[in-house]
């Protein structure tokens, strides 16, 4: 699979517009070996054909179909824009990897990158990153972007009698997924958790913190803490500021009164309010009038292009579209987000189902078939 790595970034690079980067990363690309000289008008075209600004001040300019003749080998060369590059419709690239691939092996970055893309602190991370192993971990996911929030810390419903096993499982949990060490979970059980009113409690400690995380505890019995009623405990282990989003989430719910409504939730709900992500079904689910299964037709998959098109073509409806890759690995996204589209790693050949709710649900799934039949704008 098509990686990164620190041989393939230029540091503390600059250009006057996305033009003249785009022309900089093409020499580079013809210097390592990896295209001819003519590649770097394929990458122009692509440019004013359709945006390879991915999001997060990253893009990915790359050639068209047809220069795919001018690639030599497959490879990637990585411009580095600490003060940014105006790449139109108010975007700012930080950070261009030019790719050069015979066939769809660039699909690859584009899953290595999904983690960097949902995450909201990677522009400024990469605009003050001062080494290629700094950006090479970001890239890899290695780097922390967001606090960890997922069912693995989640325990609803436990049979606890007292705050002090309310925080051991509250803790207990950052501890069995790694996020802390055993004397964060010491130090825990000696604070004093905050009352937020409703049952609803809270907890937090930096002592042997490996990541920032947040876990969510809710008792099944009927218990008390300083005279007050124990429902539920957010616990967080703060190795850094990350949590910060999730803070106001849960300051936001306080305000307004709902703490019971947070009390209440199942885990797909509570992952869905602190982080943003839609619980998703993990499997195909049956056919029925609203889903529908297409095959994609593209010689390379869905590259840029096509997936762009594929995503405009779902955002024409109201529905709520999710799309599952029959053929691969990923789990069901949303069929609005180019993003998560491109990162399935759909290839020629694969059949993808379409699955959609709403009131122009058959509509939806009528124009992306169509849209698919077409060639997604190749034909």
């Amino acid at each position: 699979m098509l990686t990164i790595n620190e041989d393939d970034i230029r540091l503390q690079q600059s250009a006057a517009d996305k033009a003249v980067a785009i022309q900089d990363i093409a020499k580079s690309l013809t210097s390592k070996n990896l295209v001819e000289s003519g590649y770097v008008q394929g990458m122009l075209n692509r440019e004013s054909q359709n945006s390879t600004f991915l999001g997060n001040g990253i893009a990915i300019p790359h050639g068209t179909v047809d220069t795919r003749s001018l690639v030599n080998n497959t490879g990637v060369a990585v411009h580095h824009f600490p003060e940014g590059v105006d790449w139109g419709d108010g975007n700012t690239v930080y950070l261009a990897i030019g790719i050069a691939a015979k066939s769809d092996e660039h699909l690859g970055i584009l899953k290595q990158l999904t983690k960097v893309l949902s995450a909201d602190s990677v522009e400024d991370k990469l605009k003050q990153a001062h080494s290629a192993q700094q950006i090479v971990s970001l890239l890899n996911g290695e780097a922390q972007l967001k606090a960890d929030f997922d069912a693995s810390l989640i325990q609803l419903n436990f049979p606890a009698s007292d705050m002090l096993q309310m925080t051991a499982v509250a803790g207990g949990l950052l501890k069995n997924t790694g996020c802390v060490e055993n004397q964060f979970v010491a130090d825990l059980v000696t604070k004093s958790p905050t009352h937020l009113g409703q049952g609803l409690w809270l907890v937090a400690s930096d002592t042997g913190a490996k990541r920032t995380a947040m876990s969510f505890v809710t008792t099944s019995n009927q218990c008390e803490f300083e005279g007050e009623t124990v429902k539920g405990l957010v616990a967080f282990s703060a190795n850094s500021n990350l949590h910060q989003s999730m803070l106001n989430i849960l300051t936001d719910t306080v305000s307004s009164g709902e703490q019971n409504k947070l009390l209440q939730s199942n885990q797909e709900s509570l992952i869905a309010l602190f982080t943003g992500e839609e619980s998703l079904v993990s499997s195909p689910v049956e056919a029925s009038d609203n889903s529908a299964v297409f095959t994609i037709k593209n010689a390379h998959g869905l590259h840029a292009r096509p997936g762009a098109m594929l995503v405009a073509e779902a955002k024409k409806f109201d529905s709520k579209i999710t799309v599952f890759n029959l053929d691969g690995e990923a789990k069901p996204v949303n069929a609005k987000s180019l993003m998560k589209v491109i990162a399935m790693g759909v290839k020629h050949g694969h059949q993808l189902q379409f699955s959609a709710e709403g009131s122009d649900a058959k509509e939806a799934l009528a124009g992306i078939g169509k849209a698919i039949e077409s060639g997604l704008g190749e034909g």
